[in-house]
């Protein structure tokens, strides 16, 4: 019976008639080469795609859903569903109601710049040496941006608008890649997800401006919320500049939450509702002074709230669940990652954060912040937090949290702020911003969420701090922290050889372990002075800065023979040193003189020459002052954030600085 039916299966395909068995041997061997020839092409086609770009081996667009960003610029977690009753967002509230809420998400950088560059490279910008604030840095090319690599798989990608990021292309004419070589299919006012093509999912970025730091000073204002009716925090003066500034912050949120209302609704009106994944969040804390670029908590923490719909539950992250909140610690490094895998993207082993949808992200234990130059004043403090507590490690603790910055200062809480300190109005909690800082800060966030009792000392947290410590130690040392080398070293190394500052770190001899080992020391090791490092030699220096004066006055011959040093940036360093034990005042103040002047050095060095003149200022004689306010307030190599110096020299004007008698 079996060879009845096979031999009648064989007649079927030869019409009836059954060929000579040598002839049937012959055409199956016919047959079989062409099976294995067919196989042997589709594994060839296979291992070639496997190697191509991410768009060949992904799923079809009707298995990946769309991914919308809503970002507001300048807001911490001040909403209702983050308990603030005073501000009403219902729309945010209901889309809380049914998401996940994440109640330690972090910026891991206190301004927009590095923050953003933070975002689209999946890389902590200070790896990539771009971590102060609009730098010029070049892209190494092998960093493909968020959008490129969402492209790549098949999304249409926009953006509309905000491009804020600390790098160029090389060859790039202007920042931010509004140029050719942007990274999106569209990056202006008008881009929207519905100028894509039908069938293709997107990745869709809207940035509110509303709630910009800017936005708050503006008036006229129409008020919202009663200025008496605001919870201030306890480091601000109670005053109506302080009470009026806050409450038109919190406005500005409520007014934001009906833009956020109107993108939902079109999502709706399109029925790609139950299609599409919503990330909503801010770009770091409010832009109130000690928020905004504050190195601990209310300078970083965001609020993050990402919806997935039931029809993707197959990806929810760990604990999602309608109305669910976390505690997990989750920064801007993961939302690249995060993104490409929902995408079905394999993330580059470069990405330094984690997917919030694999299911080891529910160990992930700490958030990292990173601080640097804010506009036109140096600075370097680096922060951790478990979610309990927040430690802030300042490199530069001679430097307050509130130094003046110009853009800053144009916000009354600010500018009333600092005169209140100056007449000696404040309290101690209300001072401290405005005084040098201890190297180490350590705050209980449950039992002081405002920050302002500092810890560090106590000998029964001694633990907790040593604990995160280690893990900031570790996080910048794995992540390789291009930032603690001088950022006029890292933009001269481009100028002079065209390649991005990344391949600083390929230099003979480098060594970030012993640069931050130096830089993170409580004591200053005269024999470091002559380290081959210039970064090693800068880093002594400032550390001798927070040593008693009678240190520095050990090794203060060797420290003046610095001012010829191979590195500009250990020149000043130097200068500032000497100023500091009042010794070879005219020559420090000569060497700084020359090289403020950019044409003479760069204009990251010039402003550090600038910042350092201003906080010695007492030195100063009324030449100096008119020598300075004469320096050229441009640097044509400069193609962004490049009003630094104007805002630097704009301190030196006869008018607004008494001259010394």
């Amino acid at each position: 019976m079996l060879k009845h039916n096979r031999d009648s299966a064989s007649k079927s395909l030869y019409n009836g008639s059954l060929p000579p068995v040598s002839e049937r041997i012959k055409r199956m061997k016919n047959l079989i080469a062409i099976v294995v020839s067919l196989l042997s092409v589709t594994f060839s086609m296979g291992s070639v795609h496997a190697t191509d770009s991410a768009a060949d081996t992904q799923p079809a667009p009707s298995e990946r859903p769309n991914i919308l960003w809503l970002s507001c610029e300048d807001i911490g977690p001040q909403l209702g569903c983050y308990g603030v009753a005073t501000v009403k967002t219902p729309t945010i509230d209901a889309l809380a109601s049914r998401s996940l809420t994440y109640d330690n998400a972090w910026s891991n950088y206190p301004v927009c710049a590095p923050a953003r560059t933070t975002i689209i490279t999946g890389m902590y910008a200070t790896a990539l040496g771009a971590g102060n604030m609009r730098c010029n840095a070049l892209k190494h090319d092998s960093v493909k941006l968020l959008p490129e690599l969402m492209r790549e798989a098949g999304y249409y990608c926009t953006n509309a608008t905000k491009n804020d990021y600390n790098f160029f292309a090389p060859g790039e004419p202007k920042a931010g890649f509004a140029q050719p070589g942007n990274p999106w299919d569209q990056c202006d006012r008008k881009a929207h997800w519905k100028n894509g093509p039908d069938g293709k999912p997107f990745f869709a970025v809207f940035n509110n401006t509303k709630t910009h730091e800017s936005k708050i000073r503006k008036r006229p204002h129409e008020p919202q919320i009663d200025p008496a009716s605001v919870s201030l925090s306890p480091y601000w003066p109670d005053t109506p500049e302080v009470r009026t500034d806050w409450a038109q912050y919190l406005d500005n949120i409520q007014t934001m939450d009906n833009w956020l209302a109107r993108h939902l609704a079109d999502l709706e009106k399109a029925g790609l509702a139950d299609d599409t994944v919503v990330v909503f969040f801010g770009d770091h804390g409010a832009g109130m002074p000690r928020h905004k670029r504050y190195a601990g908590d209310s300078g970083m923490r965001v609020p993050m709230i990402v919806h997935v719909p039931e029809k993707w539950k197959s990806k929810w992250p760990s604990g999602y669940k309608p109305g669910a909140r976390t505690s997990t610690p989750m920064g801007f490094v993961d939302l690249a990652p995060s993104m490409l895998h929902l995408a079905g993207v394999e993330i580059p082993k470069r990405m330094q954060g984690q997917s919030i949808f694999a299911p080891e992200f529910a160990d992930n234990a700490y958030n990292i912040g990173f601080r640097n130059r804010m506009d036109e004043r140096n600075d370097v403090s680096r922060s951790i937090t478990d979610g309990k507590h927040v430690y802030i490690r300042n490199y530069m603790p001679e430097l307050p949290h509130g130094q003046f910055i110009d853009y800053q200062q144009q916000t009354p809480t600010t500018s009333v702020w600092l005169k209140m300190f100056h007449a000696g109005k404040l309290n101690a909690i209300q001072s401290a911003f405005w005084k040098p800082r201890a190297m180490e800060e350590l705050y209980d966030l449950q039992a002081d969420p405002h920050e302002t009792n500092n810890l560090a000392d106590d000998p029964s947290l001694a633990a907790s701090k040593a604990k995160l410590a280690a893990a900031l130690d570790a996080k910048i040392d794995t992540i390789g922290d291009l930032d603690l080398v001088p950022e006029s070293d890292l933009f001269q190394f481009e100028q002079k050889t065209g390649k991005p500052r990344t391949d600083y770190k390929l230099a003979e001899g480098f060594s970030l372990g012993q640069i931050h080992a130096v830089a993170k020391s409580t004591a200053a090791n005269p024999t470091h002075l002559n380290d081959p490092q210039a970064a090693v030699r800068y880093w002594t220096l400032q550390r001798m800065l927070s040593q008693p004066k009678a240190t520095r006055m050990q090794s203060m011959e060797q420290i003046h023979s610095m001012f010829t040093d191979d590195s500009l940036s250990v020149q000043v360093k130097a200068a500032e040193v000497t100023l500091s034990c009042e010794q070879h005042v005219s020559d420090a103040i000569t060497l700084l003189l020359h090289h403020a002047n950019c044409n003479n050095s760069d204009y990251y060095l010039a402003g550090n020459c600038l910042d350092c003149l201003d906080r010695y200022s007492a030195h100063l004689t009324e030449a100096h002052l008119k020598a300075i306010v004469s320096l050229p307030a441009a640097d044509k190599r400069v193609k962004r954030g490049g009003d630094n110096l104007e805002k630097l020299l704009k301190r030196f004007k006869l008018e607004a600085m008494p001259v010394p008698q």
